[in-house]
C-alpha cells in the first residue's frame, strides 16, 4: 500500500486488487448470495480504496482498513435494498427458487442458514475470523469495537452456531 499511496504506482494497486478481490468477493457472496452484486461491491470497495488512499495511515495495517470499507459498503447496500419496494413472488413468473451457487453442498447451505440466524455483530466477527482468517485485533479495528468485545461476540456466535448445527444445548 505504501508504494501505491506515495507514488500512485499502478502495479501496486493491481497487486492489492489481485491479492484481496477474491477474498472480498467470497465475503460479499456469503452475505448477499448474489454473484453480480458481490462483484459490484468488490469494485466499489476498491474504488473507495483508490479515492481514500491519501487518508490511509501507513503506520496501520491495510487489511483491517480494507474490510472496514467493505463492511460499510455492505451495510449501505442493505440499507438501499431495504428502501426499495419488494416484488411479490410469483412461482409461475419467477420459476422455482434455485440453490445459491456459493453454497454447493448441503453442509455449506446448512452453515449459511445457521450464520444467517446470528445477530449481525456476531456474524460479522465469525465471517472475518473463520472465513477471512483475520486475527481478533484486526477484527476489532474493522468493526470498531474493543478486542474483548470482539472475543465475546465470537465466543457467543460460535456457541450459538454449535447449538444450531448440532441441535444440542
Amino acid at each position: 500500500m505504501r508504494r501505491y499511496v506515495e507514488g500512485a504506482d499502478k502495479s501496486a494497486f493491481e497487486a492489492l486488487f489481485r491479492r484481496y478481490s477474491s477474498r472480498l468477493h467470497g465475503m460479499f457472496l456469503r452475505a448477499l448470495g448474489n454473484p453480480d452484486a458481490s462483484k459490484d461491491l468488490v469494485q466499489q470497495t476498491f474504488l473507495q480504496v483508490h479515492r481514500a488512499r491519501r487518508d490511509f495511515d501507513l503506520s496501520r495495517r491495510f487489511r483491517p482498513w480494507l474490510y472496514t470499507i467493505a463492511f460499510n459498503l455492505r451495510r449501505e447496500h442493505f440499507r438501499r435494498r431495504g428502501r426499495k419496494p419488494e416484488v411479490q413472488y410469483d412461482p409461475i413468473a419467477h420459476g422455482e427458487p434455485s440453490v445459491m451457487s456459493a453454497a454447493t453442498t448441503p453442509t455449506e447451505r446448512l452453515v449459511r442458514r445457521a450464520l444467517g440466524q446470528l445477530p449481525e455483530s456476531q456474524r460479522d466477527v465469525i465471517v472475518l475470523h473463520w472465513y477471512e482468517q483475520l486475527p481478533f485485533a484486526d477484527i476489532a479495528v474493522t468493526v470498531g469495537a474493543s478486542l474483548s468485545a470482539v472475543k465475546v461476540r465470537a465466543h457467543r456466535g460460535y456457541k450459538t452456531l454449535r447449538v444450531l448445527l448440532e441441535g444440542d444445548p
